[in-house]
């Protein structure tokens, strides 16, 4: 089972200290957490979604599902659960929970901690207009292939910062989400999930 092989995997995750917005000097850090949903086939995917373009923070991203750690929440489990319940009605008894990893600092002023499961393969997932545009299911071999990104930079707000970025199938996919993927991509066992 993919949950089994995900569990190993991050019993066994290579040595990387991974690279996050820290430098950035960001003073205060809210937690937050997001859930990697691996798709539960034998090609698994991971799932993606694509913010409103009117929204008045990342409008237009692609992320994974996640926010927040609310004061109700008992930790990032528990919050990545519920966020993704929120934004794309994916019922938490549907996650096999495998673990979290270490937690990714933004430029923006989280800490999240990304919490990592499969789903089942195909769910009917429903989109919450509030929240997200679109979902999406980027294949597993391609999303988590370092060599599908390139390292940009760009002064933005006074700084000089450094990021990484993909196109799939016009999709845009870079920033916070491309950086824990790439953190996880250089972690994770060669082929772990076959």
């Amino acid at each position: 089972m993919l949950s089994a092989k995900l569990r190993a995997a991050l019993d066994n995750l290579l040595p990387d200290a991974g690279e996050d917005e820290a430098y950035l000097g960001t003073p205060t850090l809210r937690d937050a957490a997001v859930l990697v949903a691996f798709t539960d086939r034998p090609d698994p995917g991971v799932i993606l979604t694509q913010r409103p373009q009117w929204l008045r923070s990342h409008a237009g991203q692609v992320a994974f599902p996640g926010g927040k750690i609310d004061p109700d929440d008992r930790d990032a489990i528990d919050a990545a659960l519920r966020e993704a319940e929120e934004e794309i009605g994916l019922n938490p008894r549907d996650v096999m929970v495998a673990g979290v990893t270490e937690p990714y600092r933004s430029g923006s002023g989280y800490i999240i901690t990304p919490v990592l499961g499969v789903i089942p393969p195909d769910l009917p997932l429903d989109p919450n207009p509030d929240e997200v545009e679109d979902w999406f299911e980027v294949p597993l071999d391609i999303l988590f292939d370092p060599a599908n990104y390139a390292r940009q930079q760009a002064h933005w707000q006074g700084q000089d910062r450094h990021y990484y970025d993909m196109d799939w199938q016009g999709r845009r996919i870079w920033g916070v989400t491309a950086g824990i993927i790439i953190n996880l991509a250089r972690r994770m066992p060669a082929g772990w999930h076959r």
